[in-house]
């Protein structure tokens, strides 16, 4: 995102806007596919928790995760929210939309995932049938290094 000026307006005259105005920690906000729906981590319950609501508005959000949650993704046929359950496990939330309400169905784990720190963990493929999973990297010890001077006169010999 650009800079922008004291009333809020992009260096290139886009105008910006609050999306969510609650005085709570809102991070990894995502639009639907459509663009109708955001879906965001919120701090409110004292905890993460996944929570998605209409865009623009108006209307209500909806809480999606059932016992904590961090960084929702949507599938891009827009029918699942996936997120990290706080045990590690991967979750995905079916969702459909009827009209203007959007019907969270169950939630299911997928598989658990090894945190690693900073960023998203995870990205799914367009049909949900795919993750790709960063990994933290295994310590090994040091191989020693071997450096060998003067190899060519070696070659005469």
């Amino acid at each position: 995102m650009g800079a922008t000026d004291d009333a809020g307006t992009l260096c290139g005259g886009e105008k910006t806007i609050s999306i969510r105005t609650d005085p709570f920690n809102e991070t990894y906000g995502q639009f639907s596919p459509d663009g109708r729906w955001i879906v965001y981590q919120s701090d409110e319950s004292q905890r993460p928790e996944i929570y998605v609501a209409p865009f623009p508005g108006p209307g209500g959000k909806r809480q999606i995760s059932t016992a904590g949650g961090i960084q929702p993704r949507w599938r891009q046929d827009g029918k699942e929210i996936y997120y990290i359950a706080p045990d590690g496990r991967l979750m995905a939330a079916a969702v459909t939309v009827k009209g203007d309400v959007l019907d969270v169905g169950a939630v299911s784990p997928l598989f658990a995932i090894t945190s690693v720190v900073g960023g998203y963990q995870y990205d799914v493929s367009a049909d949900g049938q795919h993750f790709l999973v960063r990994a933290p990297t295994t310590a090994t010890a040091a191989q020693p290094l071997t450096l060998v001077q003067n190899w060519t006169a070696a070659l005469k010999k």
